[in-house]
This record gives structure tokens, C-alpha cells and sequence, in this order.
């Protein structure tokens, strides 16, 4: 792939990273209070895992591994919420 479509990528990766604190501050702004909806743990995941292959790409360790963990933050947060949903839907079923 040619510098031009990686340097497209990293563009693009960044600017999905950032879209989260959009996402967070217009939900906020719609529920009046501080929220953090669910879309932005999506956000945060496809963007940390764009700069990941971007920072494999460029061979830059310090941003591999600071990507490294937020996609494991990110992944666990998502995986916090679908167990809660889950077990939501299970004591709603058995009232």
C-alpha cells in the first residue's frame, strides 16, 4: 500500500478516535447530564483499532502500545455492558 493510502488511514483512524467525544458530549447535552452512551465504547474500539494497524505500520512502539491497551479497555467495557443487558433481560423475563 502507498504512503498516501496509510497516511489516508491514520487520517481516518484519528478521526474516528475523535468522533467519541462528539458522541459523548451530544448525548450529554441531550440527557442534560454527564452520559457515556454505548456508541462511544464502539467508537473508541474502531478507532483504536485503526491507529493499531496504522502504529504496527509505522513500526512506532509507544503508540502500539498505548493503542494495545485502550482496545483492551474499550473491548471490556462493551463486554461489561452486553452482560448487563443480558442479565437484564433475564430478570425481566423471570418477574
Amino acid at each position: 500500500m502507498n504512503d498516501w493510502l496509510w497516511l489516508g488511514l491514520g487520517f481516518l483512524a484519528q478521526a474516528m478516535f475523535m468522533s467519541r467525544f462528539l458522541i459523548q458530549w451530544l448525548a450529554s447535552e441531550k440527557a442534560g447530564k454527564s452520559v457515556m452512551p454505548v456508541f462511544f465504547w464502539y467508537a473508541s474500539l474502531a478507532g483504536a483499532s485503526l491507529l493499531l494497524i496504522y502504529s504496527i505500520h509505522r513500526r512506532d512502539p509507544v503508540f502500539i502500545a498505548g493503542q494495545s491497551f485502550g482496545f483492551i479497555v474499550y473491548s471490556r467495557n462493551l463486554f461489561l455492558i452486553y452482560r448487563e443487558k443480558k442479565n437484564d433481560a433475564t430478570t425481566s423475563e423471570e418477574s
